[in-house]
């Protein structure tokens, strides 16, 4: 049950270890102008941490999602909201294997999250060369007082496998470029057969994750959420 991941701005590359800008390159909306630095200020103020969102800690997190055809950057709640409140349930991750059974309705409506780590019992874990990644997401919209919405979040995990599964049976379903499209899709419908061509996908990269650290210490650890 991943319950932290989140994003280096800038990262160790080369033969030669030196530091470099991270690019976005799966996720090319976050380099669009504005979005780059809306992700740096997020960053700068949550030390580039996604964290649960809490009664307390009422962090949003960057997630990329489609509107009426074009893509977007937003900041969303992570624990999905059920009748405009947070789920009475454990909603911040969601099973591949259970979308269609307990979570049908928001898998109708998916999104990014971008990444280039996530941690798992206190262990970080990126690709091969900390490239950024976006993990599949679902969510739920809540209409606002001032005519806005709130979108809250659940993250889709998959069965582990490599080096991930050594820690933990699950792990985040994370989606290569190519995918992206179908996955966020407004007129692809959420059911079987997206599930079996989004785990199909995830594979390549779920084979080459690695432990980035044993002890956390690429990322704060991730606190216990305060539950509603």
């Amino acid at each position: 049950m991943c319950a932290s991941y989140g994003i280096d701005l800038v990262a160790e590359t080369g033969p030669v270890p030196r530091v470099s800008r991270v690019r976005f390159g799966p996720m090319p909306e976050l380099e669009a102008p504005g979005n780059r630095e809306r992700i740096e200020a997020w960053a700068a103020s949550e030390g580039g941490r996604a964290r649960i969102t809490g009664r307390i800690a009422r962090n949003l997190n960057p997630l990329i999602r489609a509107r009426r055809g074009a893509r977007e950057l937003a900041f969303g709640w992570w624990w999905l909201h059920v009748n405009g409140r947070p789920a009475e349930y454990s909603a911040f991750n969601s099973r591949d294997d259970r979308l269609l059974a307990s979570w049908r309705e928001p898998f109708q409506r998916r999104a990014l999250l971008p990444a280039t780590w996530y941690v798992e019992k206190g262990r970080v874990f990126g690709l091969p060369e900390g490239e950024a990644f976006g993990i599949a997401a679902i969510t739920a919209t809540v209409p606002q007082p001032d005519g806005g919405e709130l979108v809250t979040y659940s993250m889709v995990t998959r069965d582990a496998v490599g080096a991930a599964a050594e820690t933990h049976p699950r792990m985040p379903l994370i989606l290569p470029r190519e995918f992206h499209d179908e996955w966020l899709d407004e007129s692809r419908a959420g059911d079987g057969g997206l599930v079996a061509s989004a785990k199909r996908a995830s594979e390549r990269l779920a084979a080459v994750v690695r432990l980035v650290s044993r002890d956390g210490s690429k990322a704060a650890p991730p606190a216990q959420p305060v539950l509603f």
